[in-house]
């Protein structure tokens, strides 16, 4: 009780905005003791390439003070590692949730405080837009705030490194002690001075005519391809809009108007996350009313995109691997020359392996990492300085990257593809179902359990290790092939079980080969845990010659696993797979 009491004292010390100290000032009038250890007792740790969590004062919440740290943390970093940081400056934007535009302020000015120039976006933009700005400005870093497709209580701090990717390791260790070293507030401000640019009309324009570059501007259009677009409540509408326009698609557009325009507390969906069971319902009413065949979607910061089509009369909700694929098989169609070895494009180690299955037929490669654009992004960025050429990159999560346009993934670059691809294609679920065909059916089943309690996630997966020695040797009927635990560092078939991607003792992911039987040619699945909220992720999928079969064999596996190594009544999985 002392210490979180003398916590509670260093934060009033420190704090100066008068909404959060109040919630401090009232926790300790109350005795909220829990209360007070939930805000305070941990400090903020880096996830994915920043910061993310829900909004609130204490060092455990994202709030002004923590904001303010964490810049002058990074400007302290910057101006130490990267040369000419102060005139190369760092670019600066913010989506539309709640504090958004004043957390980007807070930082801006502590920035400006130590003299390096801000490249200030003044408006809401999408995500992407940062790492755009970061190449074209030659800046030394960018800063989005934006907790992307999160809880309306949550907001985030996502950091771009020089080279326009989501920084990685070493530097985000860096960066957190850094932080650690700049507690004290030397400026609480949220006024610009003469350091301040705005560039934002400028880069959007750059942003506009590299898309029009890409092959979409000079397709011929199917003139029967009419498709809803809803935003989910963010800042992608006027994004979008401008990229339709680009292409000639304008009147072949509905928007869902609830969604259309920005609202930080998202009113008409439980999560904002287009991957979420719910959150197209407002787009498929609207598509339904106007006998309109096609969904178009972006999360509310833009940087992921989702597809829904009528098949059949009823909807079908695109994985993101099968996105993926479609926009892949775009791009390689397209080219005038024929892609050798050389002509890479890019998944993660949780993606669809249908993607490598074409580049063999094909002739080009497919390489893997670790999953999240932190890897995708410099990964490109290290091959392309080995002379290949990147074409694309995606992950499950509905994320896809133009390495020509941004390093990162962006849900506008990606829908433009993609309404390319409709207009040659027509139904794109038609095109899927050619490529199935010809390359083999691959059914994924991917799915999450949310756990209320996030120790469980270290001693399920250590549960599920103690299975077998060196490792189960079965799952189910099935013969394990292969067992990669990037935690522990151990894969059974490299020379000296030496995992051939990167490891890490604080990242749970396992990865487990199966073999096929009578009717498909095997399972891989990988189970890891989320860097972003508290649930345990399951990508499998079942490769045949036969869909049902494919369907058939990855169900027959979840199953397995959810009664076998996931029973425990504290993990909820997701609510499609509720109920079966």
């Amino acid at each position: 009780m002392a210490k979180v009491l003398d916590l509670a004292d260093q934060w009033l010390q420190l704090d100066k905005d008068p909404t959060t100290r109040m919630e401090i000032q009232s926790m300790l009038t109350q005795n909220d003791i829990e209360g007070l250890e939930n805000c305070l007792s941990t400090r903020l740790a880096f996830g994915t390439a920043g910061l993310r969590a829900q909004m609130g004062a204490g060092f455990a919440r994202l709030n002004s003070l923590t904001i303010i740290q964490t810049s002058q943390g990074l400007a302290d970093y910057l101006l130490s590692t990267v040369p000419n940081s102060i005139e190369a400056g760092i670019v600066i934007g913010h989506d539309a949730r709640h504090n958004s535009e004043l957390f980007a302020q807070l930082a801006a000015a502590v920035f400006e405080s130590k003299g390096i120039l801000v490249w200030w976006y003044e408006d809401i933009v999408h995500t992407p837009l940062v790492p755009f700005g970061v190449q074209k400005l030659h800046a030394a870093a960018g800063i989005m705030i934006t907790a992307s497709h999160n809880v309306a209580t949550d907001n985030g701090y996502k950091i771009y490194g020089h080279n326009g990717c989501q920084i990685n390791s070493p530097a985000d260790s860096s960066i957190a002690d850094s932080i650690l070293r700049n507690l004290k507030p030397q400026t609480w401000t949220s006024q610009a001075s003469p350091l301040r640019r705005p560039v934002l009309a400028a880069i959007q324009g750059q942003y506009m005519r590299c898309l029009g570059q890409l092959p979409s501007a000079s397709q011929t259009l199917n003139s029967s391809i009419h498709f809803v677009y809803t935003a989910l409540h963010g800042v992608g509408l006027r994004y979008f809009s401008l990229c339709v326009e680009m292409i000639g698609m304008t009147n072949r557009m509905t928007v869902v108007d609830q969604q259309a325009q920005p609202n930080p507390d998202f009113p008409t969906v439980k999560y904002p996350n287009p991957e979420e069971k719910g959150a197209l319902d407002l787009a498929i009413s609207t598509a339904d009313e106007k006998n309109i065949r096609l969904i178009l979607a972006n999360d509310p910061d833009a940087d992921r995109f989702a597809v829904a089509e009528k098949v059949a009369n009823h909807w079908h909700q695109f994985t993101g691997y099968q996105v993926g694929v479609l926009v892949a098989y775009w791009i390689f169609s397209s080219r005038s020359s024929q892609l050798t070895t050389d002509d890479i494009m890019l998944t993660t180690a949780v993606s669809s392996q249908m993607l490598s299955n074409i580049a063999e037929v094909e002739g080009f490669t497919v390489q893997e990492t670790l999953t999240g654009f932190k890897w995708l992004g410099n990964v490109a960025q290290d091959l392309k300085d080995l002379g290949k050429r990147v074409h694309f990159a995606y992950e499950e999560a509905l994320g896809y990257m133009i390495p020509s346009i941004v390093s990162d993934k962006d849900g506008i670059t990606a829908a433009a593809m993609f309404l390319s691809a409709c207009s040659k294609w027509g139904s794109p679920w038609a095109q899927l179902q050619k490529l199935y065909e010809k390359y083999g059916y691959f059914a994924t089943t991917n799915t999450y359990w949310r756990s209320s309690d996030v120790t469980k996630t270290e001693s399920l997966f250590e549960a599920i290790r103690n299975l077998e020695q060196p490792f189960p040797s079965q799952v189910g009927y099935r013969r394990v092939m292969r067992w990669r635990d990037l935690t522990t560092g151990y894969d059974s078939t490299t020379e000296a079980n030496v995992p051939d991607l990167p490891t890490s003792a604080s990242t749970q992911m396992i990865t487990c080969w199966l073999d096929g039987s009578d009717s498909d040619n095997g399972i891989r699945f990988t189970i890891r845990a989320s860097g972003t909220e508290p649930k345990i992720k399951l990508y499998l999928e079942c490769c045949s010659k036969h869909q049902d079969s494919a369907h058939k064999g990855a169900l027959e596996t979840l199953q397995y696993l959810r009664h076998s190594w996931f029973h425990d009544p504290i993990l909820q999985i997701e609510d499609r797979f509720a109920d079966t």
